[in-house]
């Protein structure tokens, strides 16, 4: 698989030198085109500031992220928005859709935001929504529907633009343990059917072990990397609860 996105020895602070706390320590890894990768760690360990970093939603305080050859970490604000905008999808655990909106227009949005022809439109929301199995779904809203199907309608939209990555924020953490398995399979079949590049971000096990490449953080670094490889899911499942009791994690399923 190519490299899509090679982050090299990045560091990120908060605070005032008085009270400065390192949150990501002179972290460096890749990831390739095709990949379903999970972040894990304790709470603390800086997962979720890495998912933001690679999104461009906070800035390293050193170091660099490439995306093929382009240093995001040199560009300007209203760059990354446009970066954001044009290259990546988000999945998030609150679902952000917008309850005045039906589903089909949910979906829909970021088209008709970019000035797309109505045909277009329609037909790329038609084809992401059958292909996400909630076509049927297309004149109700939010509140109608369950909370996996507005996390399958959050994915379809995240789709619809085809974007480079989808970014995934504890995706499963709203959703009971049926929903979570129904979502976790649909980015499985977004990874492997449609060749989507997810990286999750995740504090529970289960979740995890849906993925091909688990990195663990500990204290602001990386403090192990499973592969998958031929292995079944329960085999992976297990090998990430033995790397979570060493970090901290609790591996607790959703």
């Amino acid at each position: 698989m190519a490299e899509l996105i090679h982050i090299e020895d990045i560091e990120k602070y908060y605070g005032t030198k008085e009270n400065l706390t390192k949150a990501i320590d002179r972290i460096s890894f890749s990831v390739n085109a095709g990949e379903f990768m999970g972040i894990m760690g304790a709470s603390g360990s800086g997962k979720t500031t890495l998912l933001n970093l690679l999104a461009t939603v906070d800035r390293v305080s050193s170091g660099h992220i490439y995306y093929g050859k382009d240093d995001i970490t040199a560009l300007r604000e209203e760059q990354k928005a446009d970066f954001r905008r044009d290259n990546l999808g988000f999945v998030f655990q609150d679902f952000n859709l917008l309850d005045t909106l039906t589903i089909r227009e949910n979906i829909s949005l970021a088209l008709s935001l970019e000035k797309r022809s109505r045909s277009e439109i329609r037909k790329s929301t038609k084809e992401i929504m059958e292909r996400m199995g909630i076509w049927n779904l297309r004149d109700k809203f939010p509140f109608q529907v369950s909370g996996g199907q507005k996390q399958r309608c959050a994915c379809a939209r995240a789709l619809i633009k085809h974007p480079k990555i989808i970014f995934a924020d504890e995706p499963t953490g709203a959703l009971d343990s049926q929903s979570a398995r129904t979502l976790l399979e649909t980015f499985t079949q977004m990874n492997q059917a449609m060749n989507a590049t997810i990286l999750m971000v995740t504090h529970d096990a289960f979740s995890a072990s849906y993925c091909s490449r688990i990195l663990f953080l500990k204290d602001g670094r990386i403090f192990q990397e499973l592969r998958k490889g031929g292995r079944g899911r329960r085999e992976f499942l297990n090998e990430i609860l033995d790397v979570l009791s060493l970090t901290g994690g609790d591996g607790n399923a959703c």
